[in-house]
């Protein structure tokens, strides 16, 4: 242990050096950095192109908006420019270190046709982001070209000092610029003074570099990020949405105990209730009668066994055994056996999620198995559990006759609330003929290191 900590502090002496107690950086290191950043201008320079070819469309869309064919351009225009300035966004955070966040409103759902996609249009023109990504594709091709491009012309300029003395003379035949910086550049002598200061030049682009992508990504900031008043109405739907889930949470809470409480008072109470009293009776029948009163216990222990399997099944409905003790791939298989049509579960968990997203998860998924049984009239049913990004999805597909619809049934907007609890979404696909896709999303993290395949 004190070898590696001799190490660590070895490497640590090597890697750092303070002086005053401020970090000293690596010359080579910030060389590297100023390198990288210069490169990166002319890359961010070529979002020019894209920027002006989409503020045309735009623009040929937008004055289409008296015809029912502007309603159709405009929205995949402002898709393809919210998607540029997405990509914009990921290399700021990616080259220099700046989170920029999606600015925009939630798109309702819309009816496909004509009025659907006008509706979406109207939707996406009513977004204050959709104008302030349109800013940004007319201002960053002026400005952030400049920015983006300055230290490059610098470094070049640098260059041009270090070459003068091979080709001072060929400028000057050709009636060329011959002056550099303050030098005019009319022989070989004043060529060479001219080659002492591109060094110094271009050090100094290599130095703005860094601050030149520093203040381009400010700049796309400034326009692709949200606003004070986007990001106060984003926490008001934030709390407006916790509220809705927090009281739908209760009222489903209230239900399931109310539900506990009658199948206990009409199932296993009753049941032990009518135990106790034939064990009574045949107390006072055991010497009396005693055929009697072993009937009655024969009666008394079949009632015992039926009031256990009702606590099993009133057990299973709060929180399945299987679902803890094996997890939910192995769980979900329990229920494609159980249910009546042929069920097929490929699950790919790299780990188990906290208890309550696993047990929603588990009974959203016994709830669209449930109704697919009941209303789709399907055959088979593909179930898929995995893990991406932080989230935990499952896909139920089943192969019937399609048409569900959240607006026109209970079942799907229970499923919608149940997993709403958990920041969850659901996704229905259910083409009139089939088939029924519901995708389920739960953000959450998971811990026990357990892999469920296929």
């Amino acid at each position: 242990m004190t070898s590696s900590i001799t190490t660590g502090v070895v490497n640590n002496v090597q890697n750092t050096d303070t002086t005053g107690g401020r970090r000293r950086r690596n010359p080579l290191g910030m060389l590297g950095h100023a390198v990288r950043s210069l490169l990166r201008g002319p890359a961010l320079a070529a979002f020019a192109v894209p920027q002006l070819l989409l503020l045309v469309a735009a623009s040929v869309a937008a004055s289409l908006m008296g015809l029912a064919v502007g309603a159709l351009l405009v929205p995949p225009t402002i898709l393809a420019v919210r998607g540029l300035a997405g990509l914009r966004r990921r290399l700021a955070a990616r080259w220099a270190g700046v989170e920029i966040r999606d600015p925009y409103q939630p798109l309702p759902e819309t009816a496909p046709g004509l009025q659907g996609a006008w509706k979406r249009c109207q939707a996406l023109l009513s977004d204050q982001a959709t104008w302030r990504d349109l800013l940004w594709l007319l201002v960053d091709p002026v400005i952030g070209l400049t920015v983006a491009l300055f230290p490059l012309l610098v470094v070049g300029y640098g260059v041009l000092g270090l070459v003068l003395p091979q080709v001072w003379q060929s400028i000057s035949d050709h009636g060329g610029n011959t002056w550099y910086l303050w030098i005019h550049v009319t022989d070989s002598a004043a060529a060479g003074t001219a080659a002492l200061f591109g060094v110094p030049v271009m050090l100094a682009g290599l130095a703005l570099a860094p601050a030149a992508l520093r203040g381009h990504t400010r700049l796309a900031k400034a326009l692709l990020g949200p606003t004070a008043r986007a990001e106060a109405l984003a926490a008001e739907r934030k709390v407006a949405h916790l509220t809705e889930t927090r009281r739908d949470a209760l009222t489903t809470q209230a239900a399931e105990l109310r539900r506990i409480e009658r199948d206990l008072h009409d199932g296993a109470q009753a049941r032990l209730v009518a135990m106790g009293m034939n064990l009574g009776v045949a107390e006072r029948l055991v010497e009396r009668d005693p055929e009697a009163a072993k009937q009655l216990l024969a009666e008394t222990r079949q009632a015992s066994a039926s009031a256990l399997n009702e606590l099993r099944d009133l057990v299973r409905g709060i929180h399945p055994p299987v679902l803890a003790d094996r997890g939910l791939a192995d769980a979900v298989r329990a229920l494609g056996m159980d249910s009546p049509l042929n069920v097929t579960v490929s699950a790919e968990l790299p780990g188990r999620p906290e208890a309550p997203v696993e047990s929603a998860v588990y009974f959203a998924v016994s709830e669209a198995l449930t109704n697919a049984a009941k209303h789709s009239g399907a055959s088979h049913v593909d179930v898929q559990l995995w893990y991406e990004n932080g989230t935990l999805k499952a896909q139920v597909t089943d192969d019937g006759t399609g048409g569900a619809d959240p607006s026109r049934g209970t079942g799907l907007r229970g499923l919608e609330r149940r997993l709403a609890t958990f920041d969850g979404v659901l996704a229905v696909r259910s083409p009139l003929g089939g088939p029924t896709t519901l995708t389920m999303e739960l953000p959450c993290e998971l811990y026990s290191r357990r892999t469920s395949s296929s």
